[in-house]
């Protein structure tokens, strides 16, 4: 089985996709480990296209499954066509930024003003990086079926509606 979790920053995309692979005994992959080279302070030098493109290849077509959270728009066919289930996650900005301003003071001591900025323009599109619109494009394309949460949850909550959306389960499309 592979599940792809996305959805803007802070929308809990990665802690859904830690939860879930617990839950139906999977690993867990977050896109941001092959997209960032591992730096201190962190997320500050991209890893080369081909590089992370081989990495998510790897983790995907491995016989045991993956969960993989984050955000693969734009890395190729090979990854982004290789899932059983696309689940995509959608919350209000102003939710989603104060979870990261928490995050990141939590990790960092500290939030980026120019992230946080960046983060707050996904509805309407950023300069760079991930859109509402562009995920949804991205979303239109999917060869497997694609399981929208568009509100806030409980973890236990959105794994249980993950589960009755998987391919073969029996609860399927009573969601």
């Amino acid at each position: 089985m592979r599940i792809h979790i996305t959805g803007a920053s802070g929308s809990g995309a990665t802690t859904l996709g830690a939860a879930l692979a617990q839950d139906l005994s999977l690993p867990h992959e977050d896109a941001d480990s092959y997209y960032w080279l591992p730096t201190s302070p962190p997320f500050k030098e991209k890893r080369c296209a081909t590089d992370r493109l081989e990495m998510a290849c790897r983790a995907l077509h491995s016989d045991q499954g993956v969960v993989l959270s984050g955000s693969i728009y734009g890395w190729g066919f090979q990854v982004e066509d290789a899932f059983d289930l696309v689940v995509f996650l959608y919350l209000p900005a102003a939710v989603r930024i104060e979870r990261l301003r928490r995050r990141e003071i939590e990790r960092y001591g500290a939030a980026d003003p120019a992230f946080l900025k960046w983060a707050s323009e996904y509805d309407e599109g950023p300069s760079e990086g991930r859109s509402l619109a562009k995920h949804n494009a991205w979303l239109a394309q999917r060869t497997c079926p694609v399981l929208r949460l568009e509100q806030d949850q409980t973890v236990a909550e959105r794994v249980a509606r993950v589960r009755q959306a998987l391919p073969g389960s029996p609860a399927r499309g009573t969601a």
